[in-house]
């Protein structure tokens, strides 16, 4: 049963044009091919990341949180109780106004101090900013590494300049050590993130994050095992052009840099706008549909490559409806609460005392995070 199933899922015609078979793509001559063994190696290196990442979070990011004087606002916790932390933990974290009501008459408090002490246990769940600008060092400090290297991986490769090229002579098509050394750090950190998602900062794209990262790790894996690999790496270089920029934002914010963080995050959407909704679509999308036809008849790697590249295009879309939104309600001059954000709430309308600072409003935000808290001393 298993080796019929094995048979079935590498069958060539699933992976391969007409008239072509897996043995056209051995090893021989000195030329090396793209195989789907290479990819085991994706998995050790993602947990060598996690271990990577956590010495970088706190040997680097953590002192340079203290340089940029990035501070933690003062909390009130809520104080023991045992009635409303069992329902916090087992029925929900906010409550309705009849549940309000019947933990009011349980607890012995009263209906405002029971909305009260939900608020305090929510902001007390609700992570750090320190915790958040470690993330986002990290991820600054890979994408930019990864532009950097993509940038070198392909802009000395005659299809950068010419996409017909890279489909001259598919798939016969050998990989060089850069390729594959590209190939396996870019999906190995795409699973660490996998793996890393749960305990990471969770927003309300929380399911569009998944469904990105599960679509990206599926279309290097295809696109490796069907030797897409030219495409590929365009497609993820192209990728990593904006999201450092975006990460540098979410730090410089952390900080409460305002002009800074502000003119990154302007930066980042004209550059995000001009990768994911002009380039990818009218170079990128073009060059695996179109120019793929012009050499051989569709099959069913080709379908399914460009399904992939389909979902990663509506959620481009979809993430770049809300950064449009953003920058033109700043451009505007219009105070901005983004949709994606996960906001700390504040009692402050009940008059009562609150933690020191906890006055400060928020700013313009980029992707999910308040972009200043002004009260901070620092300028730019």
């Amino acid at each position: 049963m298993l080796q019929t199933l094995y048979d079935y899922f590498w069958w060539e015609r699933l992976w391969l044009p007409v008239n072509l078979t897996w043995a056209d793509l051995e090893d021989k001559d000195g030329r090396v091919y793209a195989k789907a063994s290479d990819l085991y190696i994706t998995l050790p290196l993602a947990l060598l990341f996690l271990v990577i990442r956590y010495f970088f979070e706190l040997y680097v990011a953590t002192p340079l949180a203290a340089l940029l004087n990035v501070k933690e606002k003062t909390r009130l916790r809520a104080p023991p109780n045992a009635t409303l932390e069992h329902f916090y933990q087992t029925s929900g974290k906010q409550p309705k106004q009849v549940e309000v009501d019947l933990l009011s008459r349980q607890s012995g408090l009263s209906g405002r101090q029971v909305e009260r002490w939900f608020r305090r246990r929510r902001n007390q769940d609700r992570p750090s900013l320190l915790k958040k600008f470690r993330e986002a060092s990290w991820r600054f400090t890979y994408y930019l590494i990864a532009f950097v290297a993509g940038m070198a991986v392909t802009v000395d490769k005659p299809w950068f300049y010419d996409l017909r090229k890279v489909w001259e002579g598919y798939p016969i098509q050998s990989i060089i050590p850069s390729q594959y050394w590209y190939y396996m750090i870019e999906l190995s950190f795409y699973w660490s993130l996998l793996f890393s998602i749960a305990s990471d900062v969770k927003r309300k794209d929380f399911k569009e994050q998944i469904i990105h990262h599960v679509a990206t790790i599926i279309l290097l894996c295809f696109s490796w095992f069907a030797n897409y690999v030219r495409a590929g790496t365009l497609i993820m270089a192209l990728h990593d052009a904006s999201d450092y920029l975006l990460e540098s934002a979410k730090m410089f914010n952390y900080a409460g840099w305002k002009n800074t963080c502000n003119n990154l995050f302007i930066v980042f959407a004209i550059v995000f706008i001009i990768t994911r909704l002009v380039i990818m679509p009218f170079w990128i999308l073009h060059c695996t549909m179109v120019y793929p036809l012009e050499l051989y008849p569709a099959f069913f790697g080709y379908y399914f490559f460009n399904s992939m590249m389909a979902v990663l295009q509506m959620l481009h879309i979809f993430w770049a409806y809300f950064i449009l939104r953003m920058a033109h309600k700043f451009i505007t001059g219009k105070l901005i609460e983004d949709e994606r954000s996960d906001r700390e709430e504040t009692e402050s309308s009940e008059g009562e005392e609150t933690a020191a600072g906890a006055g400060a409003k928020s700013r313009l935000l980029a992707n999910g995070h308040p972009i200043l808290n002004n009260n901070h001393p620092k300028n730019d």
